[in-house]
């Protein structure tokens, strides 16, 4: 089972003080990217993985997704996803991914944000979402990129020179990283670039972009500190679609 560390209620008090969790998208800096990925949604059936406050299944319906299911495991998270939802197209249920089980064709768009680096099983959970979209449904979803996610002490170590750099320990050793992010005892599964791609491919879908994201000058300018995320890129952002035929 996912561990469930957003109904923590220290790690949730912390987590909904993020500017991602405070602005929704746009305090997000990777969304403009992660945006350019997503097609147009009008009248299509949308499921979200790993939905949190709901901001994205908000924003699918605001252009034109015909109907938005948001999955979380976090009781807390659906919780105030649904205080702040008034839109009977969009439901939330609380699901484990690792156990994700949903109709066949059921979706034309899979979307997830900073979740799938929390599964083990993702072959598995790849295989259920190719089967529960349509031919040629598509799928976007950013993870931690595995240089962020590899060091088995995760943080900047500042060097005798001032330089801070990001040490890397143990990138092909992969599985199950325990880090202190905003609580203890954090579990995020680390796998190297190579077996996130080719999970997809065996289950079914074609690649068509894959980003290793860092911000932009123009964020850099407008918010100083995103300056070290230029140091390592610290998400994955790829797009796939649903073959029609199972390789």
């Amino acid at each position: 089972m996912t561990q469930n560390i957003y109904d923590d209620p220290g790690f949730f008090q912390a987590y909904s003080q993020l500017r991602r969790s405070v602005e929704g998208l746009d305090g997000a800096p990777e969304w403009p990217a992660l945006q350019a990925l997503v097609p147009d949604l009008t009248g299509l059936r949308v499921v979200d993985l790993g939905c949190g406050f709901g901001w994205f299944c908000r924003w699918a319906r605001e252009n034109g997704a015909a109907d938005v299911l948001g999955l979380d495991v976090s009781e807390r998270m659906l919780r105030r996803a649904r205080s702040e939802t008034a839109d009977e197209a969009i439901v939330y249920a609380q699901t484990d991914l690792e156990r994700l089980d949903l109709p066949e064709a059921a979706f034309d768009f899979a979307y997830s944000s900073l979740a799938l680096h929390y599964i083990a099983n993702l072959g598995g959970l790849l295989a259920a979402v190719r089967r529960a979209l349509s031919p040629g449904g598509r799928l976007v979803f950013s993870v931690e990129h595995p240089i962020y996610t590899a060091p088995s002490h995760p943080g900047w170590r500042v060097e005798a020179d001032g330089r801070r750099t990001w040490p890397i320990d143990g990138y092909l050793a992969e599985g199950p990283r325990t880090t202190s992010w905003l609580a203890e005892g954090v579990v995020k599964q680390h796998r190297t670039l190579g077996t996130t791609l080719n999970a997809l491919l065996r289950a079914g879908f074609a690649v068509s972009h894959v980003e290793e994201w860092g911000p932009t000058e123009a964020q850099i300018a407008a918010l100083p500190e995103l300056a070290e995320e230029r140091e390592r890129p610290m998400f994955l952002l790829v797009a796939a679609q649903r073959e029609r035929a199972v390789p």
